[in-house]
């Protein structure tokens, strides 16, 4: 592709424009272009003046025609605002840079005071855009909408516009730390630089505030008295003028400044189909040409509305009619059916229960929300308002969300009220908008990653993008996880699901901890990792397999909250001169082991860190995992690991002189390695009702007697870790194919410490490293929230957990 920063990677129909000529301006995908010919170069990009002026007078009397409506809608219409981003997301420039050109620099000469005409305008454009020649009808459009004059005439073209407006609006548009922005804004708008912004300052910023609100397709009938309102507050000190420091304080504790910061959300309401190439293997007609696609063949198809179209339609298609948030006090509380025709899959009408002949040609609708699938005809037998189908409880429709800045002015007042001020002026992007979710429902906050699993993790990310509202499913690739957590922060009842492996699901729980939620959500487990041990433990399976999620989420519903043990692991390293690895975690949710199990992984580590290409399935990586293990079971580099440390339990020293050990695993839940139960299954005491561990109380905090040893249960929330010993490989690897029950049970107990005399293989929820000498603490640190999953119908392996 070429560079962005030339214009010329861009696709013909957005260079030209194209709106006039009844072409699509929208780009709702990236096309790589090949490049332009001799003869088609000049096309596009180097219009001969004649062209120029023609777009010019034809631009000029279309604005003309049209006034009244422009005047009611903003001079530049939602193809031209996509069309606009579009180019922005290919800049590399910044509006505070093209602006030191126009002031000290070669564009000085445009300058007329604080206003520039239409060939600064131009100029500025292209500067500022990286494009050689925008098109002429965007480039009007945009002059007249910061035009003060009432008139169009050909006398436009001699106007001028304030450059502190285009300055201004542009940078609510462009990324940005928040912080910048409202920096950036006082000083635009501080014109006799004064430090202060007085009212005829304030009042131009609500007017490009207005123009933003407006281009993201705003109700804004109501807007301004609530902005002018909002200003009003800011000015703390009651001066009638609003100081930098006010600003900067306002922006850290006035909401619905994120109108002026521009709203910087990852997902983009502008009406772009979310596309994404799919092969479809039944008949499938294009929403467009209405045409089949043909079998087998590959055409795009929406994440968000599911809209289908041939590869060569995608430029003209209808804009995508998902909106994923109210932007209107009307829409909010009140869902309503969003119906798109085709993608009728089940092939079955659910109002008349009769077939839909989806193999004859695009017929029947589908509804984005609840999913409900009709012929045509039965339409109007369905109401208009939408509860969002069998997975309502789950749900966050967009009518239970909405801009904070449209709240009354009572829910605004309360929102400041319980806000504290904070100088991480990065939380507005989670509090930009506000939500109530539906009575007596659990909205669910999705988390993927979407390297897990292979290419499951991706497809995951793309079904759960579809059937919930995209704003409740977070990639966790390209933000980490705070995004979701800030904006799930104040809904009440609210889930987690976390896509991904025990490491993924490690990341989420440290993440919530961080987070001080002021109710911290029960998190649920989909597993798309290697080993996925927790999952099994909270019976969620040992790996996603492409079943249907929607079963799944039914799955969730019936789950029970249980609270699981996370446990604080302190490495006090000796002074030599041996070298160790980084500790990759602090913090055990799962396991942690010294010695033949942590030599395995850790060649398992070193050889998939060298040939990933190796290890892209699971049934590949246990054939590689089995390599090691006979491997190791062969070097015995382990062999008499009790020569080489010291185990104390809670304070007391564990005896092993009895033992050849080649390993020590210290169990928080009872699946290591993709399953391998190295406690072993335990039988309980006849009459024994609660169990042994609450029989002994919580004053037993050491068990070392290996008759009550073989009556322990294993428990996720008990507070006590399971020490087992391990002889070696071969008796690993009979533990995993359950030639053999158990390894050697040592001990259970609140508090364990290590010491160690040589470097030794450790490992970590499945993390290995070299450790140096050293000596390892491993205490209780918290207990988290966690949702298990329904008891399987026809086995008994997690009994002992129901």
């Amino acid at each position: 592709m070429c560079s962005p920063s030339d214009g010329k990677g861009l696709s013909r129909e957005v260079q030209d424009g194209a709106g006039v000529g009844g072409l699509d301006t929208r780009l709702p995908f990236l096309i790589e272009t090949r490049p332009l010919t001799s003869a088609s170069q000049a096309l596009p990009l180097k219009r001969t003046k004649r062209r120029k002026y023609y777009y010019q007078a034809a631009f000029v009397a279309i604005l003309k025609k049209n006034r009244k409506m422009a005047k009611e809608r903003g001079l530049i219409s939602p193809e031209d605002f996509v069309q606009l981003q579009k180019y922005m997301e290919y800049s590399t420039q910044k509006v505070s840079d093209v602006l030191k050109l126009f002031e000290d620099g070669e564009m000085a000469k445009y300058l007329q005071g604080d206003a520039i005409g239409y060939e600064g305008f131009e100029q500025f454009l292209k500067i500022y855009l990286e494009v050689d020649d925008v098109p002429s009808h965007l480039s009007l459009a945009l002059f007249q909408s910061f035009h003060n004059g009432q008139c169009l005439n050909e006398t436009l073209l001699k106007d001028v516009v304030c450059l502190s407006d285009v300055s201004c609006y542009f940078s609510l548009l462009e990324g940005g730390r928040p912080e910048d922005k409202l920096e950036f804004t006082f000083k635009l708008y501080d014109t006799d630089r004064n430090g202060i912004l007085d009212s005829s300052e304030v009042e131009k910023i609500i007017l490009q505030m207005m123009r933003v609100a407006e281009y993201l397709d705003w109700d804004v009938s109501e807007l301004r008295p609530i902005l002018q309102e909002m200003m009003k507050e800011i000015d703390y000190d009651g001066s009638g003028s609003v100081s930098l420091a006010e600003w900067v304080r306002a922006g850290a504790t006035t909401v619905p400044l994120l109108v002026l910061l521009g709203l910087e959300m990852t997902l983009k309401d502008d009406g772009q189909h979310m596309w994404r190439p799919k092969r479809f293997p039944r008949p499938v007609y294009c929403n467009l040409c209405e045409s089949s696609i043909g079998l087998g063949k590959q055409g795009l198809s929406c994440n968000l509305c599911k809209y289908t179209v041939h590869d060569h339609c995608a430029m003209k298609a209808a804009p995508c009619e998902v909106s994923t948030y109210a932007k209107s006090r009307k829409d909010i509380g009140v869902q309503s059916h969003v119906w798109v025709r085709g993608g009728c899959e089940s092939g079955r009408c659910d109002r008349c229960q009769k077939k839909i002949r989806i193999y004859h040609s695009l017929t029947g609708l589908h509804c984005v929300w609840c999913h409900l699938q009709i012929h045509d005809d039965c339409l109007q037998a369905i109401g208009p308002e939408c509860d969002c189908g069998p997975l309502r409880e789950h749900i966050l429709p967009p009518s239970s969300i909405y801009p904070s800045v449209l709240a009354s002015g009572q829910e605004r007042k309360q929102i400041k009220i319980s806000q504290k001020p904070t100088d991480d002026l990065n939380v507005f992007t989670s509090e930009a908008l506000r939500i109530e979710p539906v009575p007596n429902t659990h909205p669910l906050l999705v988390f993927v990653n979407p390297k897990s699993g292979g290419k499951q993790g991706q497809r995951v990310l793309w079904k759960f993008q579809y059937i919930l509202n995209p704003r409740q499913v977070f990639n966790l690739l390209r933000d980490g996880p705070e995004p979701g957590l800030r904006f799930f922060k104040d809904v009440p009842d609210s889930r987690i699901l976390v896509c991904g492996g025990d490491g993924t699901v490690g990341w989420i729980l440290e993440s919530i901890e961080k987070a001080n939620l002021p109710v911290v959500p029960p998190v649920a487990v989909l597993p798309l990792g290697t080993g996925n041990d927790l999952a099994r433990c909270l019976r969620w399976g040992g790996g996603y397999e492409g079943q249907n999620l929607a079963k799944i989420l039914k799955d969730l519903e019936m789950s029970k909250v249980v609270h699981i043990d996370r446990w604080s692991l302190e490495v006090i390293p000796q002074q030599t001169e041996e070298k160790s690895d980084p500790v990759p975690f602090q913090i055990i949710n799962n396991y942690f082991s010294i010695g033949v199990d942590a030599s395995i992984a850790h060649r398992f580590h070193i050889m998939r860190e060298k040939y990933p290409e190796k290890f892209n399935s699971r049934m590949k990586n246990k054939l590689w995992y089995f390599e090691f293990a006979t491997s190791e079971s062969i070097f015995s580099t382990c062999k008499k690991l009790e020569e080489s440390l010291t185990v104390e339990i809670c304070g007391k020293p564990l005896d092993l002189s009895n033992l050849s050990l080649e390993g020590i695993a210290v169990l928080n839940i009872p699946s290591m390695h993709g399953g391998s139960n190295l406690w072993g299954d335990a039988k309980r005491p006849h009459g024994d009702i609660c169990g042994i561990n609450q029989a002994l109380g919580s004053t037993a905090k050491v068990i070392t007697d290996p008759d009550i040893l073989k009556t322990c249960v294993p428990d996720l929330s008990d507070k006590r870790l399971e020490v087992v010993g391990l002889e070696g490989a071969i008796e690993m690897g009979q533990i995993y194919t359950k030639l053999k029950s158990a390894g050697r049970r040592l001990a259970k107990c609140s508090e364990i410490t290590f010491h160690t005399t040589k470097t030794l293989p450790m490992q970590i929820d499945g993390e290995p490293w070299m450790q140096s000498p050293c000596t390892i603490k491993i205490t209780h640190k918290n207990q988290m929230p966690m949702l298990m999953g329904p008891p399987p119908r026809s086995s008994n392996f997690f009994g002992f957990l129901g």
